[in-house]
């Protein structure tokens, strides 16, 4: 058996959680000694088909007519389409259609939750779905005694600075517009925004919040993720202030990280986390500011719970799971 990891559309998600899943899948594979390649030239038996781009479609059809077992993953939602980019809102129905037509080309679907699956299986879709998630490489979020140091060095933060950081694309949907204003009503504290957005992509919404940011909001963009291991680490407080999610592979390398978390209490996550185990939840701004005085001045920590939980979805365990499911195919 030999499984096709499909990257055709690799460049365009590589620096998204997508394109992380994919990194994932191969290392799965990888340390579970399962036969894998990337070419799609190769013979192979079943591919992973991880976009919904009209090249991945193509290629899906292109397998399934010679014979090939396709696993179409859903990370997309209509549900999490919206509130993202310009003009999102009103294509949503469009595009899911769409993503219903790719993933219906799959023999079985794999979505990184529960949640996901209800709301993938609320479309109508009449296949197999499996909640399996996306899973974290434990190994590169270990950091090292120099992190912090690393981190605080390279944006002039000062050692007993309180720092809280975010990661993500620049968009309402995941929480950038309250992350401005929760960062305005704590100015004694640094709040830092990872993440990049084609400007041409960006809501006027987003454009105004970022424009008017107080200045004790730091927006770097783009990062490297071993900068980003050096981030969890040398940070006080990961805020995850997402309004809708499939799962959330930034909240998972916190986790790895053992950095305090404080997340929107969104539906997902009901079931997921139990609010004050492996993270602490919050609803409204006003809640996220009393939280964050919470958080930061208080010892008692949910990291050791947090890390059991991504210990369970490490990539060598998703690669066991991935070795059951095929067996189905």
């Amino acid at each position: 058996m030999k499984i096709l990891i499909y990257k055709g559309d690799y460049d365009l998600v590589k620096q998204s959680g997508v394109g992380q899943a994919i990194e994932h899948q191969e290392k799965a594979l990888k340390l579970n000694n399962i036969d894998y390649t990337t070419d799609e030239n190769d013979d192979y038996d079943i591919v992973h088909i991880n976009t919904i781009m009209p090249k991945s479609k193509k290629f899906a059809k292109k397998a399934k007519k010679q014979g090939k077992k396709v696993i179409y993953y859903g990370h997309s939602t209509m549900e999490d389409f919206r509130n993202s980019f310009r003009g999102a809102n009103f294509l949503s129905r469009f595009f899911k259609k769409w993503i219903i037509s790719c993933y219906n080309l799959g023999d079985i679907i794999i979505t990184p939750s529960n949640y996901s699956k209800n709301i993938l299986e609320g479309y109508g879709i009449n296949k197999k779905i499996y909640s399996l998630s996306n899973g974290i490489d434990l190994d590169k979020f270990k950091g090292d005694e120099n992190s912090r140091k690393r981190f605080r060095d390279k944006f002039h933060l000062k050692d007993d600075d309180k720092v809280i950081i975010s990661v993500g694309h620049l968009m309402k949907r995941k929480g950038l517009d309250d992350f401005i204003e929760v960062a305005r009503k704590l100015p004694n504290y640094k709040f830092i925004w990872f993440g990049y957005t084609n400007p041409k992509l960006i809501t006027s919404q987003i454009k105004k919040s970022i424009k008017n940011k107080p200045d004790n909001v730091i927006m770097p963009g783009f990062i490297s993720q071993q900068e980003l291991v050096d981030c969890y680490h040398g940070s006080d407080l990961f805020l995850f202030m997402t309004r809708e999610e499939t799962e959330g592979i930034v909240l998972l390398e916190a986790f790895a990280s053992k950095i305090k978390v404080l997340v929107r209490d969104i539906k997902i996550y009901e079931d997921m986390f139990t609010d004050g185990k492996e993270l602490i939840k919050a609803k409204t701004n006003d809640e996220f500011v009393s939280k964050i005085l919470k958080i930061i001045n208080n010892q008692n920590s949910t990291v050791e719970e947090a890390f059991r939980y991504v210990r369970e979805r490490s990539v060598r365990r998703i690669g066991e799971k991935l070795k059951n499911i095929y067996s189905t195919l």
